[in-house]
């Protein structure tokens, strides 16, 4: 090699280094450390169910959640590169194929063990649920109509045109008959107006609008079992052998670990309780279980790190379109948390909704991880120069 190719060779070496140097020192680290906490002790968990034979969870299902978390954190480390503008621009790229993965689950869907709804496609090697990807489409999509419509957002005619865009897919999911992803879309789509400047007048007609939705609901889209498992929420001990079994057992389960837990892997022989869904809906009750009262108040405490994490991510984003994003992924996250944990402690209805980075589920975690890229670029797209990837029309001021 020749003096001249060898300082080619070292001087592109630089560059490289110095990229990757520049781009370590404007990461958000604290956001993606507290979230791959979690995501270890998920795995943790789940080794431990398999090792002590509870939960139906086989070595497989540990080696799953492994490579979803391994490639969830190579995701949103890639993501957090690419200027959030650019993604958002590409809405016409991903957003159909996501479409037409949640149509297909309507012709050739299958039903996951202990859920009430056919959202799953099995592709052979595995199974997917294309509603956790259209998570992430609406949020993106709906952060550019926001950011499209920022000075007129709250004109009638935009109004409407956003109301028809938020409950598409809502609709869509409804008529798949996931209402606790119906939930969350509802989540999404209330807290990005509602932090991108809606108007008083709007949240007046929509408080006085609610109950009627509520009552249209309860009455023309609600089964009978969805009904129930709302009733005994406000009628304990009705069916403690039927729809209360799952929930009664789980909340049994959680408290049964005390203050720190019976440990991770059957100290002295110790019997675990057992909860149907345990690996996906209620693990936090083997969390109970195995760490205790420490244990949930860890994840607890880090969940809400995450969440005031993106609060205030959302305060350091510059223009509107990043401000949306991270409230999108601040709805998601907050409302299955309160939701699943809700539902363990027996003051939410059972609705399949999981814990975020802990429930067992490749298609969940990824999609999780995908958001937290999301909201590191708009966190780390302050200082262009430092991403591989950004917009240049953007900077033109």
């Amino acid at each position: 090699m020749t003096d001249y190719k060898k300082g080619l060779f070292f001087s592109r070496l630089k560059t490289v280094f110095g990229f990757i140097l520049k781009y370590l020192k404007k990461l958000d680290k604290a956001l993606l450390l507290a979230v791959m906490l979690i995501a270890a002790l998920s795995i943790t968990l789940l080794y431990s169910m398999y090792k002590n034979g509870v939960g139906d969870v086989y070595l497989s299902t540990v080696k799953v959640q492994l490579i979803a978390v391994c490639g969830g954190i190579v995701a949103a480390l890639i993501i957090a590169m690419i200027d959030y503008h650019i993604l958002a621009k590409l809405w016409f790229i991903y957003t159909p194929i996501v479409l037409i993965l949640v149509v297909m689950t309507f012709f050739v869907g299958i039903q996951r063990a202990g859920a009430d709804d056919k959202a799953w496609l099995d592709l052979g090697f595995t199974t997917i649920q294309p509603s956790e990807l259209l998570k992430i489409a609406f949020i993106l999509t709906f952060a550019y109509h926001i950011s499209k419509v920022e000075k007129r957002l709250n004109h009638p005619f935009h109004m409407a045109l956003l109301c028809i865009h938020g409950a598409f897919p809502l609709l869509l999911v409804v008529k798949q008959g996931d209402y606790g992803t119906a939930i969350i879309f509802l989540a999404i789509f209330v807290t990005m107006l509602f932090t991108s400047g809606l108007s008083w007048k709007y949240i007046l007609a929509a408080a006085i609008i609610a109950p009627f939705a509520a009552v249209l609901a309860w009455t023309k889209i609600f089964g009978e079992v969805q009904k129930n498992r709302i009733l005994i929420l406000f009628n304990p001990g009705t069916d403690p052998l039927g729809l209360e079994y799952q929930q009664d057992l789980g909340l049994a389960t959680l408290g049964c670990g005390e203050v720190f837990g019976r440990g991770l892997f059957a100290p002295d022989g110790v019997e675990y309780k057992q909860v149907p869904e345990m690996k996906n809906d209620f693990i936090f009750a083997y969390l109970g279980q195995t760490l205790g009262y420490v244990g949930c108040l860890v994840f607890v405490v880090l969940m809400t790190y995450i969440l005031l994490k993106i609060l205030a991510d959302s305060r350091y984003c510059k223009d509107i379109l990043g401000k949306a994003i991270c409230s999108g992924a601040f709805a998601i996250l907050l409302t299955h948390f309160v939701l699943n944990v809700g539902m363990v402690m027996k003051i939410m209805p059972v609705i399949g909704v999981p814990l975020p980075f802990m429930s067992a589920g490749g298609t969940a975690v990824l999609s999780m991880f995908t958001l937290i890229g999301l909201v590191m670029s708009t966190y780390f797209y302050n200082e262009h120069k430092t991403a591989f990837f950004y917009d240049p029309e953007k900077n033109k001021k």
